[in-house]
């Protein structure tokens, strides 16, 4: 998949923009973003490169008067969008909430927009009092691509059986050793699990607009939810998900690799990054 679990991190300060000494008394924030991920090379700060939390944390900053850090749920890499990323901040007591969205999102918007921001419950860290993170995969199958859906999906010009494709997500239900989906983590000793616990996974038809219906080809939806994810997890489950599709690989094959661990048996076949979106963060307060 196209995003770096916050769980794999060394600290979390690296998803932010380094560290900041807030004056006086704080008040922690939650905030709910969205963003276009295009024009970023992730959500981690990186010097010297355009990211989600460099923005974001600067047009923060400027509204506070102060610097600020963030925390988020889930560090998404180069090219993946967010609808509903998670992020916490501590800024200067009696900052006012309405205010502070308002002026983001006047700097950022369209790129970034701060859909919520409130007042976190005592303890709220984003990125550890998450219970799960869920996210999405779009796929047109269609003979040709469409311009206004290749910044949000994956062409394929199928066909693709749909069928052997929900049955081969079944698979990933329930807890599982997700070696040969997932890039290492550097410095960690091969043959090392890499486990995780799928909720859910599903593939369906999106249904068309008004304006859309009888349109040629089919926009497909998969949604995966899990307690945590590992580095190109859900990219990697996705372009095998199609190959089974393509009629390449058994819908079997998913059961056999979770078995196996070894990354070279997927292939060479990961989903572009664009297609994928986190959507929703889960906490135990909702």
């Amino acid at each position: 998949m196209t995003l770096f679990d916050p769980d794999l991190a060394a600290a979390p300060e690296a998803a932010g923009v380094g560290s900041a000494t807030v004056p006086g008394v704080t008040t922690r924030l939650r905030l709910t973003v969205s963003y276009d991920g295009a024009g970023f090379r992730g959500f981690a700060a990186q010097p010297g490169q355009p990211t989600v939390a460099g923005a974001l944390a600067e047009a923060i900053a400027v509204v506070v008067g102060h610097p600020v850090e963030l925390v988020c749920a889930g560090r998404t890499d180069a090219g993946v969008h967010a609808r509903g990323q998670v992020v916490h901040v501590d800024v200067r007591a009696g900052v006012d909430n309405a205010r502070l969205v308002r002026s983001v999102n006047t700097l950022l918007k369209p790129a970034i927009v701060v859909r919520g921001a409130e007042v976190a419950p005592p303890g709220f860290d984003a990125r550890r009092s998450a219970r799960a993170r869920r996210y999405r995969y779009l796929i047109l199958e269609d003979h040709v691509p469409d311009p206004l859906l290749a910044p949000v999906s994956w062409h394929v010009p199928g066909p693709l059986d749909l069928r052997a494709m929900a049955s081969a997500a079944d698979a990933l239900l329930g807890e599982h050793d997700f070696q040969a989906f997932c890039r290492r983590v550097p410095g960690t000793p091969a043959g090392t699990p890499i486990t995780r616990r799928v909720l859910d996974a599903r593939f369906a038809e999106v249904r068309r607009g008004p304006g859309e219906r009888g349109a040629p080809g089919r926009l497909l939806r998969f949604d995966i939810e899990a307690t945590s994810f590992c580095h190109q997890m859900v990219r990697s489950v996705v372009g095998m998900l199609v190959e089974v599709g393509r009629g390449r690989r058994r819908a079997s094959d998913v059961h056999w690799l979770l078995q196996s661990g070894d990354r070279s048996r997927v292939g060479g076949v990961i989903a572009p990054p664009q297609g994928l979106c986190l959507v929703h963060v889960d906490y135990d307060d909702q």
